[in-house]
């Protein structure tokens, strides 16, 4: 019997412990007086990365009042310190100045992209306070910074799941088109790393910027390169929707990879029905309903998906599913740790194993301050405007 099948027992129980608790009805619990846990968070929650901060922000809202409910933590209420950078990395920094100077927070949940995530992190490497980012870039976590942790997966693994689809197709020839924004930069670099160790070719490398509107010249250098087999856009926002729709629209039948970037059912409103047909890599909260009964994340998958489409009668997405895993990894180290000094937060942090989220199963280490593999990202496919689960490729 492998690892995997040895440990599902134990991590579906977990999951199933851990969904009733989190979900459970909230029962009476008396007023909380005593001064308040601060956890602090920076998100985008507008501009042109909203669709992934908004259900960040939703999420951990959520998360703190339903934590409230049932006795906070320690004893102690917990209070959301939550602001909106807008998407400007220079006002996330400034925000994080704000939530260790001023509102004087324990730990910090957020930072939805890469750039606004390498903005703050010296900050709270400063400050000696645990940052738990919801931004996709390796370099957040690699190398390891003592206070710095994430939760969705990297790019590179993005990369590596992408790639082991495609050699198991057949694909041996590709185009690339990517965002010159933190994310489309940091995916790029590491899809050009890792690319020759399934043996396929890079043919055509075009990029495009975080405001460009129309992407059909690059498009249309990648389409009259000779030998592409299929194209990877690696970038997140409104871009990929862009590049999806001018690829439908330059009659383009090549097979479209995303990245885990676009793993929201906005990016399918915003592509239409140019989205048809488009691979991507993503955490299996996108697909809970069709996940196996004996997979360890289907019962916290679907509390989730219940708790947050109640409470904001929207769709889950993969970014609140960050979220989601984000402030439930420090709450749970704050309860852990028996303490809300920073210090000790972070050490009960690098100290989670098996942690059965969302997003995945996380075990960190003090050299992973991710705790994921490729094995826990699904490649899906966009059919009939709805994602469907692949069988695993070999």
């Amino acid at each position: 019997m492998d690892t995997t099948a040895r440990l599902r027992p134990v991590l579906r129980a977990a999951a199933l412990a851990f969904a009733s608790l989190a979900f459970a009805p909230l029962a009476a619990v008396p007023a909380l007086a005593a001064d308040p846990i601060r956890i602090g968070s920076v998100v985008s929650a507008t501009g042109p990365s909203a669709f992934l901060g908004d259900p960040e922000a939703k999420t951990l809202k959520l998360y703190v009042e339903e934590l409230n409910k049932k006795g906070g933590l320690l004893g102690r209420p917990v209070e959301l310190v939550l602001y909106d950078d807008g998407g400007d990395a220079n006002k996330a920094r400034t925000f994080a100045t704000r939530l260790v100077e001023d509102d004087k927070v324990v730990a910090m949940v957020g930072g939805t992209s890469t750039g606004a995530t390498m903005a703050m992190i010296p900050v709270f490497e400063e400050a000696g306070i645990p940052f738990v980012s919801l931004a996709g870039g390796i370099e957040i976590i690699e190398p390891v910074r003592p206070f710095v942790f994430k939760t969705p997966h990297t790019d590179k693994t993005a990369c590596q799941k992408i790639f082991e689809d495609m050699k198991a197709r057949g694909i041996t020839k590709i185009g690339m088109i990517s965002g010159t924004d933190g994310f489309g930069k940091s995916m790029r670099n590491q899809c050009l790393k890792v690319v020759g160790g399934y043996n396929i070719t890079v043919l055509a490398d075009e990029t495009y910027g975080a405001t460009d509107s129309d992407m059909t010249p690059q498009l249309n250098k990648i389409k009259n390169t000779a030998g592409v087999e299929a194209v990877l856009n690696p970038g997140f926002g409104q871009g990929p929707a862009i590049v999806t729709r001018n690829y439908a629209q330059l009659g383009l039948k090549l097979p479209l990879y995303q990245s885990h970037g676009v793993a929201s059912k906005s990016f399918i409103e915003l592509a239409g029905p140019a989205a048809e047909g488009v691979r991507l890599p993503a955490p299996a909260i996108l697909v809970g309903d069709k996940l196996a009964t004996e997979d360890p994340q289907k019962a916290v998958v679907a509390g989730y998906k219940a708790s947050y489409e109640k409470a904001t009668g929207q769709s889950v997405s993969t970014f609140g599913g960050y979220g989601f895993d984000g402030i439930q990894l420090v709450t749970q180290a704050i309860d852990k740790a028996k303490s809300a000094e920073p210090k000790k937060i972070r050490d009960a942090l690098e100290a989670t194993r098996s942690y059965v989220g969302v997003t995945g199963v996380y075990s960190f280490s003090p050299t992973d301050h991710l705790g994921l593999g490729t094995d826990s990202f699904r490649m899906l496919e966009i059919r009939g405007g709805d994602w469907t689960l692949d069988a695993p490729t070999r």
